[in-house]
């Protein structure tokens, strides 16, 4: 873990998060959409509707997002969250808490 210095590194490696440019607050397009570990991608998605099934808190947060986005963002941003609860839980080397991570 120590090849990412943030969690948001981890999370853009992991392509749980969008890839934009910004120059004084306005978009300048998007690229570079394809870095990152297409793989753990798809574990982290796969993990997130797995999560959202079996989870009653990951349930909760998932249909909050989905009130208010497609649920395709919403699936995404839960994995987002995976993704980051993983870092930290391989970094510190502490068990996963589903109430700190989706709280």
């Amino acid at each position: 873990m120590s090849r990412f210095a943030t969690v948001g590194d981890f999370s853009s490696y992991c392509r749980c998060v969008g890839s934009e440019h910004l120059s004084n607050g306005k978009r300048k397009g998007s690229g570079n959409v394809k870095s990152g570990n297409k793989y753990l991608a798809w574990a982290f998605v796969e993990a997130a509707n797995f999560a959202v099934r079996y989870e009653p808190v990951v349930k909760r947060f998932y249909q909050r997002k989905c009130a208010r986005t497609m649920p395709v963002v919403a699936i995404k941003a839960v994995a987002h969250k995976l993704a980051r609860a993983c870092y930290h839980v391989m970094r510190d080397r502490v068990p996963f808490d589903v109430q700190r991570a989706f709280a």
